[in-house]
């Protein structure tokens, strides 16, 4: 062994005990009880089942574990049978160790856990790990043995969101979007804010560099006068809570950069008009544990005194916890400088429960006396309905993704039952959703509901404190157009399901038809031959487009087979994704230019998909753009491979390109343009101010004095003295759209100016 090769070892074991002794400090500062010697064993076991492996970073892979554990101890809040188990989560899927090696050296308890971690895992920078989904699936169905595997699985995506910048873009795409996908709303849904915010915007970063750039460099130029707020605002509230007696700290809290960035994106505002920013946590230590409710109550009334409060934004989560444990007082203030600002109350514990997340004080806490409270009924209530949803088998995993996302960020109301009993529902949520979450049978049968007493139909939507009786009659069933006003996962998994037992019978009945209609033809009927004409007749599914053969929405002619004979002429709008026409220099009319269609790019099998691929004004025309986001030249974009392995360009912020991410994580690819501002591409700007003369003539010449962008259309009507508008422009990338925004601002008048994408 070389000098050199010495140093790199004894630099790497200074560097692992260092980590490892900063796990033990941590723990050993916790309330747990000190294990310390089950954590040294777990350590050295681990570290020698590692030994001279590296990660894509360059360190020792044993840093990986040790990363992972801190976070469960220092962020979570968990115990040495997590911190164990944290320690040892890769070793069974990495090394010759088996879970039942685990068992005899570390116990039962550590080893089931081990192996939930193992069972999802599959690798997850591996190419295996496109299968998200199922692994998500599975995931799941361990989070009702232990919830501490889901809880250390959030723990080892944290810290791989950490150190992504070792992978190449595609996977950084990949992985990020997952986490937003997923992981960020399991986080949120356990009460692991911190992390969920953390989570949210290393994948901001990843996805959208320059604008999270952006948003930072903002926060920090705005830091300033942030803290003058905070001082100014805060003084007397201190001033009053001294007089009070009460031990308390008060902090700064302040939006991150994704979710300023979603309020921007949602809202169609600039950064200057997103004004919730800042808000103030007031954090007491209670005189009396069984008093802390009505002192924060007590804090409430003595700074409304101070300060006008919003009728309409208190929420009491004090009475009432989140069903994943969060419990305070949200009241909105107005502030001397005419800013309504969020004041949040909470005391020293329930400001724990909100850092550190309800799961971690869960069903396994130290020792064998485990009390449930009503909260913990209402995680576990939760845990029912997914592993419901998991019971039944989902045909399609975007299906399966969407069901359960649907109940991960929704916030929550009460409502009761005739007999006064209180029901956890999410916000939004219909007579008919209540049905199916108290049995599957009063939903399938439900005719309509008494709310208040009042009559009311199927699709009404709940509001908090409504009384609900359910109506039923034996004569109904399930229609398939439930599925449009239901709002909950179980709902519209129960659904899905009868109505999909119902289709089965149809769709048999349509592959019988198709298949007599292809025989005649000579045609062969197998599931290439149905895919093709699903997706001309602009059907995702294949079950889908049999049902519809079956019910005559769709009639079979001689198109279809042409189409699966190559004959078939391509038709504006059939192929479902568009193609990008230069306008100049051609001469030739724009029906010429489409019709003249360059072959689509087909990726060959030893495709490098590391490297970026390049969106340039030649090859554009060979990959497919979506009608799902219209990205245009200046977007983050991705590719992603369909399954004919042609190349699909999506913005990174699509909905559609956050499933594929999850779902078909090894097709995505980095795409960069390359464009030299010689095609022109649609975009519409919407604007709306202050109505005067002459204000359509200064529009036009804004956009005018922009080189080469067409106006295609301009909107303007006015009324009672205001306007509203679109612009329709053909321009060559965002920075065009940013220009033309940028300028229509600096008109008189003009209020908002945003990009409709």
């Amino acid at each position: 062994m070389d000098d050199e090769q010495k140093k790199q070892e004894i630099a790497d074991e200074e560097l692992i005990n260092a980590a490892f002794q900063h796990l033990l400090d941590s723990y050993i500062s916790t309330r747990h009880r000190k294990k310390v010697d089950i954590i040294t064993k777990a350590f050295n076991f681990a570290r020698q089942a590692h030994k001279g492996v590296r990660r894509l970073s360059g360190e020792p892979y044993i840093m990986h574990p040790i990363a992972v554990a801190q976070i469960a101890c220092e962020e979570v809040g968990l115990g040495s049978t997590s911190i164990c188990a944290a320690l040892l989560h890769d070793v069974v899927e990495d090394t010759d160790y088996t879970t039942e090696d685990i068992a005899n050296i570390f116990g039962p308890k550590i080893a089931q856990i081990v192996d939930g971690l193992t069972k999802i895992s599959g690798g997850i920078f591996g190419e295996q790990a496109s299968a998200q989904a199922e692994n998500f699936k599975k995931l799941l169905l361990t989070m009702s043995d232990d919830i501490r595997v889901i809880l250390i699985k959030i723990c080892d995506r944290l810290h791989n969101m950490r150190t992504l910048q070792s992978q190449p873009a595609n996977k950084q795409y990949k992985i990020a979007g997952e986490t937003q996908y997923i992981y960020a709303p399991l986080a949120h849904r356990l009460g692991l804010y911190k992390i969920k915010s953390e989570l949210e915007n290393l994948s901001f970063s990843y996805e959208h560099p320059e604008e999270y750039q952006t948003i930072k460099n903002k926060l920090a130029s705005t830091e300033a006068s942030r803290h003058e707020l905070f001082s100014q605002f805060t003084a007397p509230i201190e001033e009053s809570l001294n007089k009070m007696g009460i031990k308390y700290r008060i902090k700064e809290r302040v939006k991150t950069p994704y979710s300023i960035w979603s309020k921007m994106q949602n809202k169609n505002i600039p950064f200057e008009e997103v004004f919730d920013i800042l808000a103030v946590r007031i954090i007491f230590t209670p005189q009396n544990r069984e008093e802390e409710v009505n002192e924060c109550f007590n804090i409430y009334v003595a700074i409304s005194k101070i300060y006008k409060s919003h009728p309409d934004r208190l929420r009491d989560w004090l009475n009432h916890p989140k069903a994943n444990g969060y419990q305070a007082l949200h009241v909105t203030l107005m502030s001397k400088q005419g800013r309504w600002i969020e004041v949040q109350i909470r005391s020293d514990r329930m400001d724990e429960v909100a850092e550190q997340g309800f799961a971690a004080h869960w069903k396994y806490k130290e020792g064998d006396d485990i009390e449930y409270t009503e909260d913990e009924t209402e995680l576990n209530e939760w845990l029912r309905t997914i592993k419901e949803i998991l019971d039944d088998p989902q045909p399609d995993a975007m299906d399966f993704l969407d069901a359960i996302k649907l109940n991960l960020f929704a916030s929550e109301i009460f409502v009761f039952t005739p007999k006064g009993e209180i029901k956890t529902m999410p916000t939004g949520c219909t007579a008919l959703d209540f049905a199916f979450s108290i049995h599957t049978f009063l939903g399938s049968h439900c005719i309509g509901a008494k709310v208040n007493h009042k009559l009311v139909p199927l699709s009404h939507k709940l509001q908090s404190g409504d009384q609900v009786e359910i109506l039923t009659s034996k004569s109904q069933h399930v229609q398939p157009s439930w599925i449009s006003f239901v709002s909950t996962a179980k709902a519209k998994g129960k659904i899905q399901a009868i109505v999909r037992r119902n289709n089965r019978e149809v769709q048999k009945r349509g592959e019988k038809q198709l298949t007599e209609f292809l025989q005649k033809h000579n045609i062969t009927l197998n599931n290439n031959v149905a895919d093709q004409l699903a997706a001309f007749h602009e059907i995702r599914k294949r079950e889908d487009f049999l049902q519809a053969v079956a019910e005559k929405t769709i009639i079979l002619g001689n198109e279809d087979i042409d189409e699966l004979q190559g004959k078939h002429k391509n038709k504006s709008g059939k192929t479902g994704w568009r193609r990008y026409v230069p306008f100049i220099g051609s001469g030739k009319t724009k029906e010429e230019e489409e019709n003249k269609q360059p072959e689509l790019f087909v990726v060959p099998e030893k495709f490098n998909r590391k490297k970026p691929i390049y969106i340039t004004d030649e090859n554009i025309k060979q990959y497919k753009f979506p009608h799902c986001c219209h990205p245009i030249p200046g977007d983050d974009v991705l590719g992603f491979i369909d399954n004919k392995n042609r190349i699909e360009i999506h913005n990174r912020a699509c909905p559609v390109a956050n499933k594929l991410k999850t779902s078909y994580g090894n097709r995505i690819l980095d795409a960069k343009w390359d464009m030299h501002k010689k095609l022109f591409f649609d975009a519409t700007i919407k604007i709306e101010g202050i109505d005067r003369m002459g204000i359509l003539v200064d529009v036009s010449r804004v956009i005018t004095s922009q080189m080469n962008v067409n106006i295609r259309q301009l909107t303007i009507k006015g009324d009672d003295g205001v306007f509203s508008g679109t612009i329709e422009l053909r321009i060559h990338d965002r920075d065009d759209a940013k220009n033309i925004i940028g300028n229509l601002k600096k008109i008189e008048g003009m209020q908002t100016v945003s990009q409709i994408i």
